[in-house]
């Protein structure tokens, strides 16, 4: 009956009844009040098209349009509702000159050259696109305005600041994307000494945020470490770690009390409030730490701070890598292992390098080394160092010494956190491809091994450092142009492959963007993977936040 009802009735009929589907509803409440006596087929069309039209229009209104929260004629008639594609280049030219409208025109900056740099990291090799246009935010109420636009435009959105990621995390989108700009919003908004926390912005540097607390005599700091120039905003995004990590734990601690965030609907949350602790259902804090700004754009953050220990910096150099990533453990897990705030590896290439880099004042043993860093009062240093010296020397090693003062300290510290720098400079004309993965502790002797075995025997230049701690570790390789890329991707796919196969991760530390979420499927299980997908449709269904990036394609029957 409805496919004769649906045949028979005129196009020219339906069309009002979705305009107006009270016409079609009321035939509904008079049928079924038993006010009309004509049960004929002519009322059942329009019992069923109202029915149809009302259905449809409350759908409409209650679902889809209501994720645009002003819900008024400032949202085009062509705002995608549905799967269309992103801005056109037309659209992409209105959306920007509403940018200039909203914002002034010297926060909006379309320049060729500077749209391809923030598109685009030398130290990346996955696939980039310059951003259609570059917005520099002042405030919370800025971001707010440039997600508005990009929600009525379907135009992609991608937040950046340190620009020190190295998965390809800010690269732009082909359709024409907005690159928000965090770093002018660098402001520390307030310090609770007596709490132990600090209100920032997020396009402030964690070491800027450090030096702050130093100068203004506040013996606290904020632990995360990750590579120089990183902000707040891109450590929450990648779920960043750091030398640190050992002893302090990673971004997904307790380390970031609560963000303010902007969601892709234009609204304006806090995760949490500054307290320590809070059992308020689930933690919606670390729903945006390693999401890559794919769910929303942090504005502010609410960090924990920690007291500032005495240390001591120690150095041991070993006959293989195997030994030296072996004794670490045995350290770790000893009486004293609570003292190692940092144990870091560096292989006999990584020394090599830093001495050929002009970074220090006197050259180091040229063999696999670990550098330490302990801490405490001088009387658990001094069982610490006991403790550190015998296991090293249990292991092989043929020198276990501290830094002789405060500025040799210093710099040892330096060359580590420069170590990318070092490499580069090691072989003038070679360009780095950098990566990272982790696995249980226990296993990190195995991997190194089979790494350095497996780079030789391919002919890659590298250097290998790692957080070993905590079983993660970089490869540092080389190559002069893009006719080696294809050997470089080859020996970094086998990498992965050896830690998943370990029980490892992909990355400990760098995060997805697009270089590892092919590997994401292989790692978390396609049910995980769909979960993520789950939460990232219901938070963005337009998919405006930073698309492309971290979640891999489902298989079909998953989509």
């Amino acid at each position: 009956m409805y496919s004769r009802c649906l045949k028979r009735f005129s196009p020219r009929v339906i069309r009002p009844l979705f305009v107006r589907p009270a016409l079609g509803l009321r035939a509904v409440r008079a049928y079924s009040s038993g006010q009309s006596s004509d049960r004929s087929p002519g009322v059942w069309h329009y019992v069923l098209i109202g029915a149809i039209a009302g259905v449809t229009y409350g759908f409409i209104d209650k679902t889809l349009l209501a994720y645009f929260p002003s819900h008024d004629a400032s949202i085009p008639s062509h705002a995608p509702v549905d799967p269309k594609p992103y801005a056109s280049p037309e659209e992409c030219t209105q959306a920007i000159d509403e940018l200039r409208a909203a914002l002034g025109a010297a926060k909006v900056l379309t320049n060729p050259t500077l749209l391809k740099m923030y598109g685009h990291s030398d130290n990346s090799y996955h696939p980039t696109s310059p951003h259609a246009v570059v917005v520099k935010p002042a405030s919370t109420e800025d971001v707010v305005k440039i997600v508005n636009v990009a929600r009525r435009w379907r135009m992609p959105i991608t937040a950046y600041s340190g620009a020190t990621s190295l998965e390809g995390h800010f690269s732009g989108f082909p359709t024409g994307s907005i690159c928000v700009d965090m770093s002018g919003m660098n402001r520390i908004l307030a310090i609770h000494e007596e709490d132990g926390d600090v209100v920032c912005q997020a396009g402030a540097r964690w070491e800027d945020i450090n030096a702050h607390l130093a100068e203004k005599g506040i013996p606290l700091f904020f632990p995360l470490d990750p590579g120089p120039g990183a902000t707040i905003g891109g450590m929450v995004g990648t779920g960043c770690s750091g030398t640190n990590a050992v002893r302090y734990g990673t971004a997904r601690a307790e380390w970031f009390l609560n963000l303010t965030v902007v969601l892709p609907s234009g609204e304006v949350i806090t995760t949490k409030r500054r307290a320590r602790k809070s059992a308020t259902g689930f933690d919606t804090t670390k729903l945006f730490i390693g999401a890559e700004g794919t769910l929303g754009i942090v504005t502010e953050a609410t960090l924990r701070l920690t007291p500032v220990v005495p240390t001591k910096v120690a150095m041991a150099q070993f006959p293989n890598p195997e030994r030296a990533v072996s004794a670490v453990q045995e350290i770790l897990l000893s009486p004293y292992g609570a003292n190692v705030q940092c144990v870091e590896f560096l292989d006999d290439k990584m020394m090599d390098a830093i001495n050929g880099s002009a970074m220090t004042s006197s050259p180091l043993p040229v063999s696999d080394s670990l550098f330490f860093k302990l801490q405490g009062s001088p009387e658990a240093i001094a069982l610490t160092a006991s403790t550190v010296s015998a296991i090293t020397k249990a292991h092989g090693a043929s020198r276990f010494a501290f830094a002789a003062t405060d500025q040799e300290a210093d710099e040892l510290w330096q060359n580590r956190k420069y170590a990318l720098m070092a490499t580069v400079a090691s072989k003038p004309g070679y360009r780095p491809w950098t990566t990272d993965v982790c696995v249980p502790p226990s296993k990190l002797p195995q991997l190194v091994h089979e790494t350095k075995k497996d780079l030789a025997d391919a002919g890659i230049p590298a250097t290998i450092v790692g957080h070993v701690g905590d079983g993660n570790f970089h490869a540092i390789m080389l190559f002069r142009d893009d006719t080696e890329l294809p050997n470089i991707d080859a020996a970094s796919h086998r990498l992965v492959e050896r830690a998943l196969a370990l029980d490892g991760t992909c990355t400990g530390e760098h995060g997805i963007g697009i270089g590892k979420k092919k590997y994401l499927i292989d790692e978390l299980g396609v049910e995980t993977v769909a979960l993520m997908w789950t939460v990232k449709r219901s938070v963005d269904p337009l998919n405006i936040m930073n698309p492309g990036k971290l979640y891999p394609d489902l298989p079909k029957e998953r989509k």
